[in-house]
């Protein structure tokens, strides 16, 4: 039986073992991607945490610091699964395909190029640069994978970092919506294969 995959970034439901501060950031993680970073005070996540503000403080001194905190725990989840996903036996393809599916499912009600937008403006120069670290280690993952099918001849070799950068470029068009606010495909696994086979004969065979 198919084991069923976690969605990216997204951290284990166990309530039993689960520490404030981990309570806390599962909680925080929740409110900001559902929510504009604006939006959500550190009142609100204490009240959804059922601690004191003070609690919140405790841990993280400022608001940007316990976004941060969240933002770094999911990448690195992120990249724990996407390397879990790439590292099987498969083809690439179904690899590529097997990623597209997860990302998109975790996506699907998030607007990620609005998210990060307004978050950012919060950051210090510091913060923005853990988060981009975090990022970059998240692409190394893929780039490997790619420059691996490369050196085995299973795709044409070339330059594996803007191909991982051009695949999740391609993953964002699940974002778009019409004016109506449509998806281009309402149905997620399809859309995940249109964007590997696209991208798969961008590359060549």
């Amino acid at each position: 039986m198919e084991q069923k995959q976690r969605p990216l970034g997204r951290p284990r439901q166990n309530k039993n073992t689960k520490s404030k501060k981990e309570m806390i950031l599962e909680v925080a993680t929740r409110l900001f991607l559902t929510q504009n970073y604006q939006v959500v005070s550190m009142d609100e996540v204490a009240k959804v945490c059922g601690v004191t503000k003070a609690t919140v403080y405790y841990y993280y001194s400022t608001k940007a610091d316990l976004f941060t905190a969240t933002m770094l725990q999911m990448m690195i989840r992120i990249r724990e699964n996407m390397h879990q996903i790439l590292s099987t036996n498969k083809n690439l393809e179904d690899r590529l395909l097997d990623f597209a599916k997860v990302y998109l499912h975790a996506t699907m009600d998030i607007d990620m190029k609005n998210f990060m937008k307004d978050a950012k403006l919060s950051l210090s120069e510091e913060q923005l640069k853990e988060l981009k670290d975090a990022e970059d280690s998240m692409y190394e993952v893929l780039e490997k994978a790619l420059d691996n099918a490369m050196q085995i001849g299973e795709i044409p070799k070339g330059n594996a970092t803007f191909a991982a950068h051009a695949f999740v470029s391609l993953l964002s068009i699940g974002d778009f919506k019409d004016e109506n606010h449509n998806p281009i495909l309402a149905n997620i696994d399809e859309l995940a294969q249109e964007i590997v086979s696209f991208y798969r004969n961008g590359l060549g065979h």
